[in-house]
């Protein structure tokens, strides 16, 4: 997973599936770790930094990259000093997460989604919100004891405008479960209080098996939304939503971008044009330029594409990791 600091060119953090949290502040010549001596578990799902204080770095440990070699997270931790030193924030026991993410208004409300346990159920599962600084925690979306949050996306034309995304993922000793009949894409219009599954032309927990799903909202234009969904044929891959996620439609079902989706599925969409798109995907990096209907591949030092933070302020500059470490454009 990666992020950068906005209004900091050349900042960015990565965070590995089994080495820690890393930050450079030379556009990724050199990298030095900042979480060795703090954190309990190597492995790290996300990491966000706070918009309106740049000090404050979030990260939930526990990465959702889940095959054969799974390392479970062990809860929550924060920095108000770039990364200098940290504080453990609990949620010990929500497994392995998909996302955090920051209020842009506030640095102490903050959103972690929790794919739960990779080895069985547990009641911990789901979508976590604080507004305290991580002082105290509320669930505010369960679906179920197998099923998870994976995604969750902070609309930024309205941070009170939230989107989350579920995800039933299980490691067994002989394969993977990945889906269920049960969860979808929700959306939030208070902050989190209460939510609306969203199901106007997306595959549906009531009785379509779907599994993995990453989302991605315009901020150039809020109301496009995209779902990138692992489903079986023919309705996986990316939907496009134009009216924040009342109705959808599939714009793409290249198989490329959803091959192995339980190991990757990542979309962006660019700060400032909502037709284009980005998908990490396994052994290669797609581009689409005209809303997902057509794609190309973009060269990278290393395969095995999983994360991409684009600068908001300047979409020349990107971050982006995958299973060789980061890479830096600009």
């Amino acid at each position: 997973t990666v992020t950068g600091v906005v209004g900091e060119p050349g900042t960015y953090y990565f965070g590995a599936t089994g080495g820690g949290v890393w930050k450079t502040t030379d556009y990724g010549r050199s990298w030095r770790n900042l979480s060795d001596g703090w954190f309990e578990t190597p492995s790290i799902g996300a990491i966000r930094v706070a918009a309106s204080d740049p000090d404050v770095v979030w990260v939930a440990t526990g990465s959702d990259g889940l095959r054969s070699n799974v390392i479970t997270g062990l809860g929550v931790y924060r920095s108000t000093d770039a990364g200098e030193t940290w504080r453990f924030l609990g949620l010990r026991d929500i497994g392995n997460t998909g996302a955090i993410e920051v209020d842009p208004r506030d640095p102490d409300v903050a959103y972690v989604a929790a794919i739960g346990h990779p080895f069985g159920p547990n009641p911990e599962r789901g979508l976590y919100r604080t507004r305290d600084g991580g002082e105290s925690w509320e669930k505010v979306l369960f679906i179920s004891d197998s099923t998870g949050i994976v995604d969750v996306e902070i609309d930024p034309s309205d941070p009170d405008v939230l989107y989350a995304s579920s995800w039933r993922a299980e490691r067994k000793p002989w394969t993977i479960i990945s889906g269920a009949r049960e969860g979808g894409v929700y959306r939030s219009t208070d902050g989190g209080d209460s939510w609306t599954e969203l199901a106007g032309g997306l595959p549906t927990g009531d009785g379509d098996l779907f599994g993995k799903i990453d989302l991605a909202v315009a901020r150039s234009s809020p109301d496009v939304v995209y779902a990138l969904i692992e489903a079986p044929d023919p309705a996986d891959g990316l939907y496009r939503s134009d009216d924040a996620g009342a109705t959808w439609r599939q714009v793409s079902s290249d198989s490329r971008l959803t091959a192995r989706a339980f190991y990757y599925t990542n979309v962006d969409v660019d700060p400032t044009d909502p037709d284009i798109v980005w998908v990490n995907a396994h052994l290669r990096l797609h581009r689409s330029t005209d809303g997902g209907r057509s794609w190309e591949t973009v060269g990278t030092p290393h395969g095995d594409n999983h994360d991409i933070w684009i600068d908001p302020t300047n979409p020349d500059l990107i971050v982006q990791g995958n299973d060789g470490g980061a890479n830096v454009s600009r």
